[in-house]
């Protein structure tokens, strides 16, 4: 969606891209399934409601990982790590 909006440039087709993340050494794909989205509708304190960004957080939350975002409303929530 970011590429068809004009908010992410890539120089190769999505799946291309996808494909050459995938072989990067401690890169994954992690499949969201349906506790994270549960939990994305459970987030504690205040936060904005789009989905996506809920479903992204929640995923951080549960994998204990730092987001790496320049989402100022990720950024500004308390509750998950960013870095950037």
């Amino acid at each position: 969606m970011l590429v068809s909006k004009g908010k992410l440039d890539l120089s190769i087709d999505v799946l291309t891209w996808l494909s050459v993340a995938s072989e990067i050494d401690g890169f994954s794909f992690v499949p969201v399934d349906n506790v994270i989205a549960v939990k994305s509708q459970t987030l504690p304190g205040d936060f904005h409601p789009d989905p996506a960004d809920r479903i992204i957080v929640a995923l951080a939350r549960e994998l204990g990982a730092e987001l790496v975002t320049a989402d100022r409303k990720i950024i500004g929530y308390p509750h998950v790590a960013t870095i950037w």
